[in-house]
This record gives C-alpha cells, structure tokens and sequence, in this order.
C-alpha cells in the first residue's frame, strides 16, 4: 500500500476543504497518481476537487443484496459497481464510501469490499482518506495503517477537545500510527497567540505538531458560487499558509527530493 493521509476533525471545522488543499498542493508537486477516498457519509470532497460522482460503494453494497444478475457471482458483481464508482481525474481518482449500513447483515458485502479496496489502494502510491467526524471509518474497512495523521479543527473548545480525543482514538487502535499534526483551521487572529500558548490538553496530545489556517473569505465565496476550492488562486491566505505547512511535512515524499537523495547517494 502506498503512503496514507488521513484527516479527521469535528464536522464544520473544514476537514474536506484541507482535503482538497492536500490534494491540490501533492498534484502541484508531482505527488501523483493519488486515490482519494471520501469517507464520510456527507459526500462533498468531490466537490470540493470539482468532479462528480455516478455512485457510492455503499449504494452498491445496497444493490448487492438484491440486484446480483443470475449466474454473476457477488464478487465480480462488486468488483464492476466498484469500477462504476471511481472517479478518474488529472493525478487522482476518487472513491466515495457512502451513508453507513441500514438495517440488515452487511458482513458479506463488507467483506468483499474490504478485499476490492486493498487491491485498489495497492495500486497508488499516495492515499488521501477524508473521513467522517468522530473518526467512525478507523474503525471500519477503509482505514489500514496511517503514515501521516492530520485532525482539523476550528478554534472553539468543542473542536480542540474532540481533535485531541481523536488523536488518542486512533493511537489506540490496532493500526500502526506514524506521524500526527493538529491544523487549527479558521484562525481570525495573529497565529502566534495560539502557536505560543496553546491549550494544555493540545499540547500535551500533539506537541509542537501544531499549525494555524487563516480565515480566508474566498472559501466562502467560492462555495456560494459552486466553484471547486481546489481551483483558489496561488495568493489565496488559506492557500499560501497550508503550502508552508505541506512543505514542511510532506518534503520527503516529493518526486524531486526522491532524486535528489539518489543522486547523493550516487
């Protein structure tokens, strides 16, 4: 499986507008081909990299348990509603999870899915995984080891608190963890005053792995005009801020540091 990043944060705080910020920075390095996996059942980080989505891998685990033609095999039926489902852009794929199991076993389906997605996923080597609020799909199928762990918050109490009970979640769980930042997204003010004195429980929960987003008002402008937040201009305040930071912690995944160290060596 390739390099995964996933993100995670209380709904509202713009998970999947740091997503696509992500995903656009990565394309802009060369980071490349990346899967994008929209975990959460509130389906938008294809709108947010402006594509459109046909269906999701949860209506077809729906249609599995009643649309299987006669004489096709549940794994191959799967395995076509997959390819239906991913999306093919310019660097990236992307694959929609769906609204959560409803009433009725899911195991088989599941299980199913859980073996198509680790053939997929085999075949980037970069994996971005938007997921739900509250981190539910850690939990579930989609979510394998994370190399680089990113929980987005705004600056309310609320947000940091369930930011740094994500954070211990998922250090819990049985997945192996690499490295882990807070992004304090939303920030009206001069991000020292928060980046110098930050809350205990952050501090204790994420260090000095901390960064702060500015408010930028084309984020709203773009949503009110249905216009992709991948597509913000170089000089946007939230554009020019999360690049400093994916500089900083995705530099050694870059094509041409990867050259860079060869030629070294060499």
């Amino acid at each position: 499986m390739g390099y995964v990043i996933s993100l995670g944060g209380k709904g509202g705080t713009g998970k999947t507008t740091v997503a696509g910020l992500l995903i656009r920075y990565m394309l802009k390095k060369g980071m490349k081909p990346i899967l994008a996996v929209d975990a959460d059942p509130n389906t938008n980080l294809n709108e947010v990299l402006g594509v459109k989505i046909k269906t999701t891998l949860s209506e077809a685990r729906e249609r599995m348990k009643k649309d299987v033609p006669t004489g096709m095999t549940k794994d191959i039926f799967m395995e076509l509603q997959m390819e239906e489902a991913l999306v093919e852009a310019d660097g990236f794929d992307l694959i929609a999870m769906g609204h959560p199991e409803g009433p009725g076993c899911y195991c088989a389906a599941n299980s199913i899915l859980s073996n198509l997605l680790d053939k997929l996923m085999a075949n980037y080597p970069y994996l971005v995984v938007d997921n739900e609020a509250g981190m539910e799909h850690f939990n579930r199928l989609t979510q394998k080891d994370i190399d680089l762990l990113l929980v987005v918050s705004d600056s309310s109490k609320r947000g940091l608190t369930a930011a740094c009970r994500i954070a211990e979640l998922v250090k819990s769980l049985p997945i192996k963890l690499g490295r882990h930042y807070l992004i304090v997204n939303q920030w009206a003010g001069d991000p020292r005053a928060f980046l110098e004195n930050p809350p205990q429980d952050v501090a204790q929960t994420f260090g000095n792995n901390v960064t702060v987003f500015p408010v930028d008002p084309l984020i709203a402008q773009y949503d009110l005009q249905g216009k992709p937040t991948i597509a913000l201009p170089d000089d946007s305040a939230i554009v020019k801020a999360s690049e400093v930071f994916f500089e900083d912690v995705l530099a050694d995944l870059s094509p041409a540091m990867e050259k860079t160290k060869k030629a070294v060596k060499l």
